[in-house]
């Protein structure tokens, strides 16, 4: 058994704005690096720091290295953990989804390009397994990714839908190639959550 947290990113630009990023990748906003620091000082010890290779995720496993005596070297990057394709929707608010994709949203329709639910599974495993690979029973790993693909494990295992804020985080264990659902923890205080109003 191994125990992973992963954790959503700090606010980003197109979050600010309303807008749909998939695999776009703007930065945090200033707010979203302050989120990341409040954050990085109500983690638990942890052996492995891993981060998407987006900017917004990096980025924030940089501020949570930082806070933690560790390099920026030492932080894991693995591609195979960034947000699911969003494909027409991204770079869109729902707004605009709505004008231009009537109906879809209401009716969980998803737009070409897309990325379905086993597609992102199957890369999280991939990637996952491989942050954890040097891992014993007794470590944890904190890997920054995006809320798409804690949405798509918590799906996996049965959670019911809930929003996850900028910070917002899921234990996962991980146990001969399966995963198994954990808590979710908040690591900002309510006032200092942010939630995109695209989700």
């Amino acid at each position: 058994m191994t125990k992973l947290l992963l954790v959503r990113h700090g606010q980003s630009e197109w979050n600010a704005l309303g807008k749909w990023q998939g695999k776009a990748d703007p930065p945090l906003t200033d707010l979203g690096r302050h989120q990341a620091l409040l954050a990085s000082k109500k983690l638990p010890d942890f052996s492995i720091l891993a981060s998407s290779d987006l900017k917004r995720a990096k980025a924030t496993a940089e501020i949570f290295a930082d806070t933690h005596n560790k390099t920026h070297d030492e932080v894991l990057i693995e591609p195979l953990v960034q947000e699911r394709d969003a494909g027409e929707f991204s770079g869109l608010t729902r707004d605009e989804i709505e004008t231009k994709f009537p109906g879809y949203l209401a009716q969980n329709k998803w737009p070409k390009g897309w990325e379905p639910d086993d597609s992102v599974i199957k890369r999280l495993h991939d990637g996952l397994s491989r942050v954890i690979s040097s891992l014993t029973e007794s470590d944890l790993a904190i890997v920054v990714t995006h809320g798409g693909c804690i949405y798509a494990l918590e799906n996996l295992l049965g959670a019911q839908y809930r929003r996850i804020s900028n910070l917002g985080g899921r234990y996962f264990e991980f146990v001969d190639g399966q995963f198994f659902l954990g808590d979710r923890t908040q690591l900002l205080d309510p006032d200092e959550e942010t939630y995109p109003d695209q989700i």
